[in-house]
C-alpha cells in the first residue's frame, strides 16, 4: 500500500518534472536578473574609463597651399555678369515639315515645344534675353575686362562682386568682337580689388593653371588644370587660344585663366563640346592679346588694326616660295588697286618677306605685324619679285574700312552716326579683282564679291551666297566696296533691298535679283 502511494508520487512527478524545471528556472531569474545587469554595467565602466581616449580636432594643415593662396588672392577681383538684352523678332513664322510653325526656322531650340503645342502666326517683334557670364577686374577704378559675346549685345549689364550685397551697373566702355574681349566699368564708392595680368609668352604646355568664374551662374568657382597647348588656331584670324583642361562650363566666359604667380594669363572665351558642357578642351584668349586690346579701348574707345589692300593664302609650302625664289615669306594673290599695297606698285606673286626689317615667316605672322602697325603711319615692306629682293613704302590704313565687313565687325566707319549705320547686311565684301572675274568667267567686269554670310543674317535671309558678285543694290551700281559702304549708310531698319548679283554655277554664271527687308 505504501508502495503503491510511492509509487504513484513518483509517477506524478515524472509527468510534471518539465514543468517544475521551467518554474524553477524563471524563479532563479528573477533573483539573478539584477545581479547579472549590475555586472555588465560596471564592466562597460571599466572598460570606457581604461582603454579609451578622447579624439581632439587637429590643427587645420593645407596640403595644397599654393592653390588656396592663389584664389585667395585672385578671387576678390573675379565678377559675376549678368546681362539683358532685347531680341528682335520681327519676321513672320515659317512653315515647317508637318505643317508645325517654327519661329526660328529648320531645326530650332525651341522645335519640340512648337511641335507639341503649336505657336501663334506672329512672335511679338521683341523680347528680353538673360545671360550669365564672368569678368576680373583688372584696375582699382573699376575697369573690367570680360568677353565681347558676354556684353557685347546687352541693353543692361548688372555686376556682382563677392562679398558686396550690391549689384553694380556697368557700361562697356568698348568692345572687340574678333578676339571677342570687351572692357566694362563700375563706379564704387571705394578702391577695388584688382587682378595683375602677366605675359602669356611665357608659358609652357604642361604648366598649372587655375580658372575662375561663376559657371552655371555659381560664383567664385575654382577649377585646375594645365596649359594643354598654345596658339591653337580654330579658324578666326586674330584668335591665337590657350587650350587648357581647367573645367570651363556656361558661365565661366570671360573668367581669368591663372598662373602660379598669381597672374592672369589668359581670358577664358570658348569650349569644345558636344553638348555645352566641360569636357576637358577649353580655351582661353592669351593676356597679351587681352592687354593690347585693353589698351587700345580704354584709350580710344574701340580697337583699329592695320592693313595693307592684299589677300594671301594660309599655306606658303617650301614648293610654293621656291617656286618664287624666296626660302620664307607670304606670296600675294590678289592686291586691292586703291590699297597702299596697290598705290606703292605690289602685284600679285610678289612675296613679302619683310617689314620695317622685321622677317615674315608665315601667313600669321604677316597678318599680326600688319595688325598691329598704328594707323596712318608708312611702313617699308621688303618683297621679292622676278627672284630678286625690292622694297616699297607704304601708308598703313584701318583694316575695318579696307576689308570693309560690313556687318561682321564692330569698328564702323567715321561717319556712323549716319543712322543708315545701324543697317548691316551680314556679309565681309572684297573688291572684284582681274584675278578673280578671270576665274570666274567675268573678264572685264566689275563689282563686289562677297567672301563670307554670317549665319542668320539679312543677307543669309535673301540668299545671297559666298562667291556671288554684287552688281547692284536698290539699283544703283557697285563697281568697288567703297560704293557698297556708301549705299548701306544710306539704309535704315524697314528698308527695302534689291541686290543684282551674278552667282557662278556648273561653269557658268548668270544674274540674279534677290530682295528683303531689313529689320
Amino acid at each position: 500500500m505504501e508502495f503503491q502511494v510511492f509509487s504513484n508520487q513518483i509517477g506524478w512527478l515524472r509527468r510534471h518534472a518539465g514543468v517544475l524545471v521551467v518554474l524553477f528556472s524563471v524563479s532563479a531569474g528573477m533573483v539573478a536578473s539584477p545581479m547579472i545587469t549590475r555586472s555588465v554595467s560596471a564592466a562597460m565602466n571599466a572598460t570606457s574609463a581604461s582603454d579609451a581616449s578622447q579624439i581632439a580636432i587637429p590643427t587645420p594643415v593645407q596640403l595644397s597651399s599654393e592653390f588656396s593662396k592663389i584664389t585667395k588672392q585672385v578671387a576678390p577681383a573675379v565678377v559675376n555678369i549678368n546681362t539683358e538684352s532685347t531680341v528682335k523678332t520681327s519676321f513672320h513664322m515659317r512653315q515647317m515639315p508637318g505643317n508645325e510653325q517654327n519661329p526660328f526656322g529648320g531645326q530650332g531650340p525651341f522645335e519640340d515645344f512648337f511641335n507639341q503645342f503649336g505657336a501663334p502666326s506672329e512672335m511679338p517683334q521683341n523680347f528680353k534675353q538673360k545671360s550669365l557670364g564672368s569678368g576680373v577686374i583688372v584696375d582699382k577704378d573699376g575697369y573690367i575686362l570680360t568677353n565681347h559675346h558676354v556684353v557685347g549685345e546687352a541693353d543692361k549689364i548688372q555686376v556682382k562682386i563677392h562679398g558686396d550685397p550690391k549689384a553694380y551697373e556697368a557700361k562697356v566702355i568698348g568692345s572687340d568682337k574678333e578676339t571677342d574681349l570687351a572692357v566694362i566699368k563700375i563706379e564704387a564708392s571705394h578702391a577695388l580689388p584688382y587682378a595683375r595680368l602677366g605675359n602669356s609668352d611665357g608659358l609652357t604646355v604642361g604648366d598649372w593653371v587655375l580658372a575662375i568664374g561663376s559657371p552655371f551662374g555659381l560664383e567664385e568657382t575654382v577649377t585646375a588644370g594645365i596649359i594643354s597647348a598654345k596658339g591653337r588656331d580654330l579658324g578666326a584670324p586674330f584668335q591665337r587660344f590657350l587650350q587648357t583642361d581647367a573645367a570651363i562650363n556656361p558661365g565661366n566666359s570671360g573668367g581669368p585663366l591663372v598662373n602660379m604667380a598669381g597672374e592672369v594669363i589668359g581670358i577664358n572665351t570658348q569650349i569644345a563640346s558636344d553638348n555645352g558642357n566641360n569636357a576637358g578642351v577649353g580655351f582661353a584668349v592669351p593676356s597679351n592679346a587681352a592687354i593690347s586690346v585693353y589698351n587700345q579701348i580704354v584709350k580710344t574707345g574701340k580697337v583699329s588694326r592695320g592693313s595693307i589692300g592684299i589677300t594671301f593664302q594660309t599655306d606658303q609650302s617650301e614648293v610654293l616660295l621656291r617656286s618664287f625664289g624666296a626660302t620664307h615669306g607670304v606670296v600675294i594673290t590678289s592686291v586691292q588697286p586703291d590699297g597702299p599695297a596697290g598705290q606703292a606698285g605690289l602685284q600679285q606673286g610678289d612675296v613679302i618677306v619683310a617689314i620695317n626689317g622685321s622677317p615674315i615667316n608665315s601667313a600669321d605672322d604677316l597678318l599680326a605685324k600688319v595688325a598691329e602697325l598704328p594707323v596712318g603711319e608708312k611702313a617699308t615692306l621688303g618683297y621679292i619679285r622676278d627672284r630678286k629682293e625690292q622694297s616699297s613704302t607704304l601708308m598703313i590704313i584701318d583694316r575695318s574700312k579696307m576689308l570693309a565687313g560690313l556687318t561682321g565687325a564692330d569698328q564702323e566707319p567715321e561717319d556712323s552716326a549716319h543712322e543708315g549705320a545701324q543697317a548691316k547686311f551680314g556679309i565681309s565684301v572684297q573688291n572684284v579683282s582681274p584675278e578673280i572675274a578671270r576665274q570666274m568667267g567675268l573678264e572685264g567686269a566689275s563689282g563686289v564679291m562677297v567672301s563670307d554670310v554670317t549665319d542668320s543674317s539679312f543677307a543669309e535671309e535673301v540668299g545671297l551666297q559666298r562667291g556671288d558678285v554684287i552688281l547692284e543694290v536698290n539699283h544703283q551700281p557697285v563697281q568697288k566696296v567703297d560704293d557698297l559702304m556708301r549705299i548701306q549708310l544710306g539704309l535704315k531698319p524697314g528698308s527695302d533691298v534689291v541686290f543684282l548679283v551674278r552667282r557662278s554655277q556648273g561653269g557658268q554664271s548668270s544674274p540674279m535679283y534677290l530682295a528683303g527687308t531689313l529689320s
